[in-house]
């Protein structure tokens, strides 16, 4: 069966110092999939947009801000990721200069400026996936890792990755 994931973009935007990341906490919708998790913004790619564009358009509809300086870390394919199974490959950004001043919430939740230190230690509810992948963001800057998640029940089943660069 040939694979047809659902192309989306995620980025994890940077404070101007870089101690803070602003993550979305979703817990605005009680049928929500993420409803009680912290993750970065983004979404699906629309047909008519390459994935800057795309992660760009995300950031301001979910953030109100215009991104300036971001930076491709990775790709993940997460088949069997979706709430009916349906499998996504996401591309991985860090926001590192944006102009505006981010909303505090949407209609997925509120956006919170974390610190880098606790997102890191995964001290906050999130994918149980994230934790393979979020130490990766911060790390070997120069390279970019791509890697697969496969997901069964909503709990990733492995983790492998490659660095590139």
């Amino acid at each position: 069966m040939p694979y047809q994931p659902i192309l989306g973009t995620l980025g994890y935007i940077l404070s101007p110092d870089k101690k803070k990341v602003l993550l979305i906490h979703r817990n605005s919708r009680p049928n929500d999939e993420h409803l009680g998790k912290y993750n970065g913004l983004g979404g699906k790619i629309e047909s008519d947009e390459d994935i800057v564009a795309s992660m760009k358009r995300e950031i301001l509809e979910e953030a109100g801000i215009h991104c300036t300086e971001m930076a491709l870390r990775g790709t993940i394919s997460w088949p069997g990721f979706g709430k009916n199974g349906e499998d996504w490959l996401g591309f991985i950004f860090i926001i590192t200069q944006f102009q505006g001043t981010p909303q505090t919430k949407n209609d997925e939740g509120t956006l919170e400026w974390i610190d880098i230190d606790k997102f890191l230690k995964l001290e906050i509810p999130m994918w149980e996936g994230d934790k393979f992948f979020i130490p990766l963001l911060f790390t070997q800057l120069e390279k970019q890792f791509h890697g697969i998640m496969p997901y069964k029940d909503g709990k990733p089943t492995s983790w492998s990755f490659s660095w590139i660069g």
